[in-house]
Parts: C-alpha cells; sequence; structure tokens
C-alpha cells in the first residue's frame, strides 16, 4: 500500500518498528510515509478518534480502533472514494491480470 500523500511504496522494512504510520482517512486505512509525516499539516485530513482526538486509529473488520485509548467503534461510513488517494495494491494487480489475460487470449487467437 503506498503512502496516501505522495504514492511512495512502503519496502520492507528492516528490524524493528516501522517509520511508516497507520491511519484512517474517509474510514479507509492508509499508510503515511516519513517523509510526509514531517508536513506540519499532515493530520488535517486525517479521521480522529471521537473520544480522544488521535489519529493512531486502524481499521479492520468492519470497526475502527483508536491506538492511543483503546475505542472500538463502527466507521462513519462506508468507504468513500472521493479520497482514495493512489490506487491500492489490489487495484493494481486486477489492472495487471486484465492485460496480461487480453494478450493471452490475443496470442491464442493468433496461434
Amino acid at each position: 500500500m503506498p503512502c496516501y500523500r505522495c504514492g511512495t511504496r512502503q519496502l520492507d522494512p528492516d528490524r524493528g518498528s516501522s517509520p511508516w504510520q497507520r491511519a484512517v482517512r474517509a474510514d479507509r486505512q492508509v499508510l503515511i510515509c516519513p517523509d510526509c509525516q514531517g508536513a506540519p499539516d499532515w493530520t488535517a485530513e486525517l479521521d480522529h478518534c471521537a473520544t480522544c482526538a488521535s489519529v493512531r486509529l486502524v481499521r479492520r473488520l468492519g470497526e475502527v480502533e483508536c491506538r492511543e485509548c483503546g475505542m472500538v467503534g463502527e466507521p462513519a461510513g462506508p468507504p468513500s472514494s472521493e479520497h482514495a488517494g493512489p490506487p491500492g495494491l489490489a487495484e493494481e494487480v486486477e489492472q495487471a491480470l486484465r492485460r496480461v489475460l487480453r494478450r493471452s487470449a490475443r496470442t491464442a487467437r493468433i496461434g
């Protein structure tokens, strides 16, 4: 999954904790690279915990959990495609498969 702000892809991390930050934006799980975390307004576009206002949220299995205070709740609404940012890995894989399968079908007809 790329950084939602700049599109940089996360590489395999060294041992220890990753400098990348997980967060929720428009009810979608996103990653923020270390460079974008240096921007003064990097938390402005993120969803915040209703209890403690933290941006340390994770979305999984239809719920959002605050890593700061432990509050667990339902997301505010369905994931929005308006703020989705760069295409995710699933979309990229789907596009690549379509291209490969289209080429395979053409090759089979020619041969």
